[in-house]
């Protein structure tokens, strides 16, 4: 037998003060009723009611026993209101995780404004470069850039990821301003050691991909760090447009060989499809799928996404 259907079937006696009051309370048989007194009592090894044929009374355990299985059935309905609710609305800890530069320049803004219309959910905010596993770190939510190669999860197509080249005045001025990449040969370059391959860039050209080797001058793991070396006139920097969206706009930074920058890469929100996702998961999607609209240069010009499985 279930304890707590013993419980509240023991309160229900308690409460109406017979077993016939019970089993209509609880639309169950009078028998079914003393069953599960009896079941009770074998299992807690002492009496809680004392009976004749006129009343009942509660004994000095089944006293106890009412009192704390009276907190213990509360406190289970409010754990059911509880999941009730985070089926309901949005609320509760959603975990998300995005790339550093992408998900700090563009997630955590969209962040900030889902969290003050949603007040009940809580958002922890993961930033890296690893590849993380969503289901072995129990995250909700990953974005990803670059093609998506799993059966696994669920993925959302959200906007373009371009790239840029760009240098500062001072640094075109000295070097002159390149118009293909053949005349990159003379310039000097800033190399992200994640985003482009060791002592190349790989850009379009007229006949297919040209391949432009040569030395970094400066090679650094951190956007921010290349990007201030860049407005200092150190180089040629080639760098996510989203990262120099505002270098680019008060003329920090200019941009060069527009006609052959690399292709742009997909930006895809990823889910896992074994379990139906929650109001708080489903809203920050939409949120972040409607609202990336607004944010500069890098989603503007894009058709409307479509979901699919990957």
């Amino acid at each position: 037998m279930d304890k707590l259907r013993g419980m509240e079937t023991f309160i229900a006696v308690v409460e109406s003060g017979s077993f016939t009051g019970a089993a209509a309370r609880l639309e169950m048989s009078a028998v079914m009723v003393g069953k599960y007194i009896a079941w009770l009592e074998a299992q807690l090894g002492t009496r809680l009611l004392e009976r004749n044929t006129r009343r009942q009374s509660l004994t000095d355990a089944g006293r106890v026993w009412f009192e704390e299985a009276k907190r213990v059935i509360e406190q289970v309905a409010i754990a059911e209101r509880s999941v009730e609710r985070l089926r309901t609305a949005p609320a509760g800890t959603l975990r998300v995780t995005a790339p550093t530069s992408f998900g700090g320049c563009v997630i955590a803004p969209l962040t900030a404004t889902f969290l003050q219309r949603f007040p009940e959910v809580r958002v922890e905010l993961d930033l890296t470069n690893r590849m993380v596993d969503l289901v072995e770190e129990g995250v909700d939510l990953a974005i990803r850039i670059g093609d998506i190669h799993t059966e696994d999860l669920v993925a959302k197509y959200l906007c373009p990821y371009r790239m840029v080249i760009c240098a500062a005045p001072d640094y075109l001025a000295r070097h002159g301003t390149p118009q293909t990449p053949d005349d990159l040969v003379n310039h000097l370059c800033l190399s992200h050691t994640v985003w482009t391959a060791r002592n190349e860039w790989r850009l379009p050209g007229m006949e297919g991909e040209v391949r432009w080797k040569r030395d970094a001058i400066l090679r650094c793991n951190d956007g921010y760090g290349l990007r201030m070396a860049a407005i200092a006139g150190a180089g040629l920097l080639l760098q996510p447009e989203v990262l120099v969206a505002d270098e680019l706009a008060n003329g920090r930074l200019i941009r060069v060989l527009e006609n052959f920058t690399p292709q742009p890469r997909p930006v895809h929100l990823l889910w896992r499809q074994d379990l139906r996702p929650l109001p708080k998961l489903t809203q920050f999607i939409a949120h972040i799928m409607k609202h990336a609209q607004t944010v500069p240069s890098p989603f503007q010009g894009e058709g409307q996404a479509e979901g699919q499985k990957r």
